[in-house]
Parts: structure tokens; sequence; C-alpha cells
């Protein structure tokens, strides 16, 4: 029987563990890594995190509820079980998940964005501040990019915690909390303020990747998920372990 994916044999080995943060009979919550893609996508197929889990768990209907690209870190939901697949996915696709991702991008003043809007929640304080703007993301393009039109991506964007200061280097900690889901939101909202996120190959600039060097990680880690469970109606709330710096 085919898989349904072209079968890769010269993927790196991704030297990081997917770690199992919850399970039950319905979902399983992992911490994925950066670096591991969460499905099998381009050269990637072993070294994801829903390869890995049907592995492990010898259950081929494991299916993600979700998706982080493959640099993003943080907690990601599979559905394990096919007849609650839809409730699962339909909290994501509605926009009943409260999500929170962390980052390190510069200290510096913020940039004014070409396009969209930009919004002090506290003036006078900078933060936090809600960026709303218009993305685009075409097929066969490496990089999103915004143009003036009606708003499909918002973004609040908050200082994190001060514990420290400022981390290293002229970086300090951001809160970002995505109310949309476009493709490299996070990523072109900081960069649309002139703060792009460490580590990032395509924001300002596209940088060619060695796909066997594991040592500068996109500083972005969904941090947190929290919803109310479809099925037990229980709140729920998973929060990532993996260090950002």
């Amino acid at each position: 029987m085919q898989s349904g994916h072209r079968f890769v044999f010269d993927e790196p080995e991704v030297p990081f563990a997917l770690t199992v943060l919850y399970e039950d009979d319905n979902i399983i919550v992992v911490d994925k890594p950066h670096f591991l893609a969460t499905t099998p996508r381009g050269m990637w197929y072993r070294q994801t995190a829903l390869v890995r889990l049907r592995k492990h768990f010898k259950e081929p209907q494991i299916t993600p509820a979700h998706r982080l690209d493959r640099l993003t870190a943080g907690v990601v939901l599979f559905v394990r079980n096919p007849e609650r697949r839809r409730d699962y996915q339909m909290l994501f696709q509605e926009h009943r998940v409260e999500k929170v991702y962390e980052c390190l991008a510069p200290c510096r003043p913020i940039a004014v964005p070409k396009t969209g809007t930009l919004s002090k929640l506290s003036p006078p304080a900078v933060f936090p501040l809600k960026r709303r703007s218009h993305i685009v993301k075409d097929r066969g393009r490496l990089q999103a990019y915004e143009i003036p039109g009606l708003v499909n991506a918002e973004t609040v964007i908050e200082l994190g915690d001060t514990e420290g200061g400022i981390v290293t280097q002229g970086y300090r900690r951001y809160l970002l909390r995505p109310q949309t889901g476009k493709t490299h939101q996070l990523r072109v909202h900081m960069n649309s303020l002139g703060l792009p996120i460490k580590g990032d190959d395509l924001y300002p600039n596209i940088t060619q990747p060695d796909y066997a060097d594991f040592s500068n990680p996109l500083q972005l880690v969904a941090r947190s998920v929290r919803f109310v469970d479809p099925v037990s109606h229980e709140p729920r709330t998973f929060i990532s372990r993996v260090p950002l710096g």
C-alpha cells in the first residue's frame, strides 16, 4: 500500500527529542523541537513529528490538529481518534484556541511599518501593541509579504518577562498572541517593526540554510495553547518547556 509520500533517503537526522506532554484516548500533545517538521513535506519524511509519533505509538491514524513551521518549536496537538479528528481540528480553524508564542528579537525602538496599522493598547507605553495587516504567501515563493488591503492578519505583541533584563547582545523576550493564522505571520509582523526574530533565515533576508547545521535555531517557541476540550468540555492548558537563547 502506498504511503502517499515520496520516500526520502538522505534526510539529516534531527538530534532533538520529541517530548509527549499529554495523551489520552483522543489526543497526543507534544513539545516539538526546533528543526523538526510537523508533517512530511519536501525533503522531510522520517524527520517529522507525525512520522515519529506514528512509529512510536504504532498508530497510523494519528493526524495533526494544526501545524508549526519546521523552524518553530513548541506545543503541537495531534488527534489519535479518527472519530474526534474534526472536533479538534475545528478548534484551531475557528480560532477557539488561545495561543501564546515567545521569541527573542532586538531590543530597540520599533520601526514604522510600510503598510497596515499599529495600535498602542496601553498608551503612552509602546507595548503592548496590536499589529494588523494583509499578508500574502505565493506558492513557490519563500517569503510571505504584506500589501495594502483588507486586514487578514492580526497579532498582539507584548514585552516578555523582565527577569534578567536584556537577554544577550541586544536581544530581549517578546510575547506574541496571534489572533489569526497566516503563514509566517509572526515572523512577518515582527520584521515589519524592525524587530526580526533571532535566527530567522527568511526575514528580512533569505539565507541559504545548511540542513545539517542545528546550531542556530529560530528563537520562536509556541509557548502555550489553551482551549476547552470539545469532548470532555474541560479547560486544557499545555506549556512548552523548550528554552529560548
